[in-house]
């Protein structure tokens, strides 16, 4: 073998070595990962309206496309049968904001009314997320924080 046929050789396995480096290592990527969720629900008042709002940071190192957001009650057919990534999907999407590098601020906010607090169950709920990154990658978490409604 001629010394530039060898050097060829070399440089090209060098070049595969590194591509496929490159793609185990995106391929690897992480999750999205949910931080510092909170969740509160304040009743209607009289004329006032009530609210729940529940807020996270999300964070992926390709970015985050979006965070679905579902509360759900503990005594419901969602109990034995938790929300799919399927169902999820379909659900209502937090407002986010940038907050860093690869992390974002998501919030969820919705008016309750009395008629909708009247048929509300009463005792814990649960609320189910599903974080979607820029690269695809989806991490669902079915009880991401939980909170009461009295």
């Amino acid at each position: 073998m001629s010394r530039r046929t060898a050097l060829s050789v070399v440089a090209g396995a060098v070049v595969l070595a590194g591509a496929g480096a490159f793609a185990l290592a995106h391929a690897a990527d992480p999750a999205p990962r949910l931080t510092h969720s909170t969740a509160r629900y304040s009743a209607p008042d009289g004329a006032r309206d009530g609210s729940f709002t529940f807020s996270t940071q999300v964070e992926a190192s390709s970015g985050v496309k979006s965070l679905k957001v579902l509360a759900w009650p503990e005594k419901s057919g969602l109990a034995k049968k938790q929300p799919t990534a399927a169902e999820m999907r379909r659900a209502e999407s937090a407002r986010c904001t940038p907050a860093g590098e690869d992390t974002v601020r998501c919030v969820y906010t919705v008016k309750v009314t009395g008629a909708d607090a009247a048929s509300f169950p009463r005792g814990s709920w649960h609320v189910a997320t599903l974080a979607t990154a820029a690269d695809g990658t989806t991490a669902l978490d079915t009880e991401a924080v939980d909170f009461t409604v009295g």
